[in-house]
């Protein structure tokens, strides 16, 4: 018999994974990636995403609770391959480009979490648990200006990265 068998066991193995996600963000991924940059103004909206992503875990955690559950982590192998290619990156590029990788894999990563958000904020609606679609809805308008921020400063950073590149 399959371990999903139904609309709301899927939608509780979507939502560990993204608990699995936001989890890993809040304890890891972003206290590196902060360490990492250089660049003030991103280095600022790590740590200002930083704190949205700790009250993230909080919102899906709460999701758990309204469907009855105990809040649990699916792996997400999605995000751990965002991860590896991240990191393999870093090993291979020169320390000047650290900004570049850090902000595609920021990008990368709220787009991954933007798509996770709107189909369970789709299977909670269909689910009939409207306390669920606002706490998902919260965090799915957090991504969607964490990834207008960074869109912002990619920009910038590449046409400076370009203009030292020519000027030099």
């Amino acid at each position: 018999m399959p371990e999903i068998s139904n609309p709301k066991e899927l939608f509780l193995h979507e939502l560990g994974d993204i608990l699995y996600v936001e989890r890993n963000l809040a304890e890891e991924t972003l206290p590196k990636l902060i360490g990492e940059v250089s660049d003030e103004e991103f280095k600022s909206g790590l740590e200002n995403h930083l704190e949205e992503t700790k009250q993230h875990v909080t919102n899906v955690e709460q999701v758990f609770d309204i469907f009855g559950e105990e809040p649990h982590e699916e792996e997400c192998v999605g995000f751990e391959g965002l991860k590896q290619e991240h990191d393999e990156l870093i090993e291979k590029a020169s320390s000047s480009l650290v900004d570049s990788i850090d902000l595609g894999a920021a990008a990368r990563t709220e787009n991954y979490e933007i798509a996770a958000y709107e189909g369970l904020r789709r299977m909670a609606k269909a689910l009939g648990e409207d306390r669920a679609v606002k706490l998902l809805d919260q965090n799915l308008a957090q991504e969607k200006e964490a990834l207008r921020e960074v869109e912002k400063i990619a920009t910038r950073i590449s046409s400076e990265s370009v203009t030292e590149t020519v000027s030099s």
